[in-house]
């Protein structure tokens, strides 16, 4: 979710003074992958420890078994983990939630059986009925013994009312605002032009919840049961239902996601957390192989860039995408082309409304490139489309926070959930059919006569694009 009220403009301001007027760069993913080695079976974390490198190539080999035959998995896993150090852990059960009611109801009834702690980081957490449904809980829980830890974004939850927060405080919550608005409340160094934009719930240290979904009632509705004709128009009485992605993880991988939660919490300089068992013994609970993908600011901790490229360069047979914010860079541009130009079935879902018009006229400029090369694109028109998921010949999937723009890729603290599952791969495949179904097909020859107003808007937008 971007941030569109009136201290737009004073964010855009700032964030030229704050990239020394669009001077950062994007890491060349093609040396990662020259430089990454593929001999190798990727490291794999057990609930027991690592696996011998026998038992990783077994495993591995055992998942390129479920599907048609492809490379892609040893060859993305190779470069991943050399440039992150974030294993592949087995042994876990993850589920698929579409859309907001889902993903509150399962994360509600995680937090009403915790037990120990409850940790939330996430970009936005709105005062409104759900951010209260959300804070009633969360003073429940630390009411009963339940140590509850919230991270939030001073920039994403601009609107939210200090009174909101306090009343957390007041309750024993510990409370991080993550770079305020104020700099005089700034803990450590101050820059609005970096915003923490991962969304990520672990409860008592066993279960995790991570995707695109933030705290706000704009998620109180799901477009499923609500759809007309592809490119229908909704009840000009009701909003328009967002339409976002989330998994719940179980196993092993949580560790991975408490880690970040601390680091970030430790960056931030926030209290000292009480004691509380954050880390306890994990059991395997399925088979999934799961890995955190997370990214920072810096010339080596653009990771969740390396991964969507890397994967995308890697694809063999089938690459289906559907993002918010698509404003891409050159790599991604490239890599998507040639993807398709090597017979891969390339498509992608994109919004066709937005609540940032800037953003969805940037991405709109690169169209006709794609479509020359063979990439499907459709556009969701009966809903708002916040979801960043992909999946990747029927097996590869990712499931985070990550807008395909320069602005997530290279300045956000980001986080994906990539999960190699042939059975998970095809839930992610059934959802993507459904958002395809509910899109509009662009098609090259009907985009090449839009009208001139649209073209005009969108090479405007593109001017902007590393500020989106």
């Amino acid at each position: 979710m971007k941030i569109i009220r009136p201290f737009l403009l004073f964010f855009l301001s700032a964030s030229l003074l704050n990239l020394g007027g669009g001077c950062a760069t994007l890491p060349k993913v093609s040396d990662a992958i020259d430089t990454a080695s593929t001999q190798e079976p990727p490291q794999i974390l057990s609930a027991k420890g690592l696996l011998s490198p026998e038992k990783s190539k077994a495993l591995m080999d055992r998942l390129k078994r479920s599907v048609a035959p492809t490379d892609m998995l040893e060859r993305y896993s190779a470069v991943i983990e050399s440039v992150s150090g974030s294993p592949l852990t087995s042994g876990n059960k993850v589920t698929l939630l579409i859309d907001g009611p889902a993903t509150y109801a399962a994360m509600f009834k995680a937090m009403e059986n915790a037990r120990d702690h409850i940790n939330l980081e996430t970009f936005i957490i709105e005062d409104d009925e759900t951010g209260r449904r959300f804070s009633d809980l969360m003073l429940k829980k630390q009411a009963e013994g339940v140590q509850v830890n919230l991270i939030y974004d001073g920039r994403g939850s601009i609107g939210t009312t200090a009174p909101f927060f306090q009343r957390l405080r007041d309750a024993g919550i510990q409370v991080l605002a993550f770079n305020p608005v104020n700099p005089l409340e700034a803990r450590t160094s101050w820059s609005l032009a970096h915003p923490d934009h991962r969304k990520i719930l672990i409860v008592d240290g066993k279960i995790a919840f991570t995707g695109g979904i933030n705290i706000s009632s704009v998620y109180s509705s799901s477009p499923s049961g609500r759809r007309g004709r592809s490119g229908g128009k909704q009840d000009k009485e009701s909003p328009i239902p967002w339409r976002d992605t989330d998994v719940q993880i179980e196993g092993p991988a949580v560790a991975e996601f408490q880690k970040l939660f601390h680091e970030t919490w430790e960056l931030q300089k926030g209290p000292t957390l009480s004691g509380r068992n954050y880390f306890p013994d994990l059991k395997a609970a399925g088979n999934a192989l799961v890995q955190a993908v997370a990214s920072t600011p810096g010339e080596s901790n653009r990771l969740t860039f390396v991964l969507y490229v890397t994967a995308i360069t890697f694809s063999e047979r089938s690459l289906h995408v559907t993002n918010a914010y698509f404003v891409p860079d050159d790599q991604t541009v490239n890599a998507l082309r040639d993807a398709a130009g090597r017979g891969v079935d390339v498509k992608i879902v994109l919004p066709g409304s937005t609540d940032v018009p800037l953003t969805l006229s940037a991405g709109r400029y690169y169209y006709s490139e794609l479509l020359k090369s063979g990439v499907k694109i459709y556009e969701r028109r009966d809903a708002l489309l916040h979801a960043k998921t992909a999946v990747i010949d029927n097996v590869w999937s990712t499931v985070g926070s990550t807008n395909m723009d320069f602005w997530s890729f290279s300045s956000n603290d980001e986080v994906n959930a990539v999960i190699l599952s042939k059975g998970f791969a095809e839930e992610m495949e059934k959802m993507f059919a459904a958002d395809i179904a509910a899109s509009h097909e662009i098609r090259l020859e009907e985009w090449e006569t839009r009208p001139l107003l649209p073209r005009i808007q969108e090479w405007f937008a593109h001017q902007f694009q590393r500020w989106l």
